[in-house]
């Protein structure tokens, strides 16, 4: 089993810098040179031997891509005090954009489409998703199993094997990219550590281990993943895109995800309309 420990919350300014750095891959000369200031400057600022201004933790922190959450952590390492807010979505002040995420997810009827945060918390989904979770799995075992704190873990969900598991057709092929999803969340994670109690608690669901463990040679018949559910002679296969929202200075609005889930096959579109049929009668 892979076990992952590694939180930043605690690192000094210097030490944050360097793993970040280290993360994107940047060398003390590249970052310096992408920064626009001295490579001795970034191994001072490294060794603690100079504090960096406000303004030279964002300008690194904006060159290697560091999320508003994350760039909190640096400030307050540094001495400043965290400039990016975390919003209740339910805020008035985030009208337009509750008003924006229910425009998409209606669009998207009849196919399904979720909203979710960093770690794969269900935040908000369609009829259509709703109509498509509750008939494969009772509701009332999902309410046992799956919610945790009000919420519906989608990675949980769908690798667990009281979940979604018994009915995807290429449960192999899925979790395998969604443990490597997971891990690599999970090593870039900075001061977050959900992301690594997610990555070892899944590791000791049934199977899960031999996945992550072995090589996925697969030989795709199409240029994207898609998800096949099979369930009482009623088969469907999506594959999905993933919306995000531009330029947020909030680190809830940073985090959020919209997933959409579309036909990948004339089949599936009949058999959401059956299932909406049934629904109705």
């Amino acid at each position: 089993m892979t076990v992952i420990s590694t939180s930043t919350r605690d690192l000094s300014f210097g030490k944050l810098l360097k793993y970040w750095r280290n993360q994107r891959g940047f060398s003390q000369l590249n970052l310096a040179l992408a920064s626009d200031v001295s490579q001795r400057h970034i191994s001072f600022l490294e060794s603690s031997r100079a504090n960096p201004s406000r303004e030279m933790v964002l300008q690194l922190a904006a060159v290697l891509n560091v999320s508003l959450r994350d760039q909190n952590v640096m400030l307050t390492a540094a001495g400043f005090d965290p400039i990016y807010s975390e919003s209740d979505l339910l805020s008035p002040e985030l009208e337009p954009v509750r008003q924006a995420i229910g425009f998409i997810l209606k669009q998207q009827e009849p196919y399904p489409a979720l909203v979710m945060d960093r770690y794969w918390n269900l935040i908000e989904n369609n009829t259509s998703s709703q109509r498509l979770i509750t008939w494969l799995i009772d509701p009332e075992e999902l309410q046992q199993n799956f919610y945790i704190d009000g919420k519906i873990n989608l990675m949980r969900l769908t690798l667990h094997p009281k979940g979604l598991k018994p009915f995807i057709a290429n449960w192999e092929e899925i979790a395998g990219h969604l443990m490597q999803r997971i891990y690599r969340e999970a090593i870039t994670a900075g001061e977050s550590n959900q992301y690594m109690t997610l990555f070892n608690e899944i590791q000791t669901y049934p199977d899960v281990i031999e996945i992550w463990q072995k090589p996925h040679p697969y030989p795709w018949q199409i240029p994207i993943l898609t998800m096949q559910f099979i369930k009482d002679e009623l088969s469907f296969s999506f594959f999905s895109t993933i919306t995000t929202l531009g330029t947020p200075h909030d680190i809830l609005l940073q985090e959020l995800r919209i997933e959409s889930l579309f036909p990948a096959d004339k089949m599936t579109e009949v058999n959401l309309r059956k299932l909406e049929i049934a629904s109705k009668s």
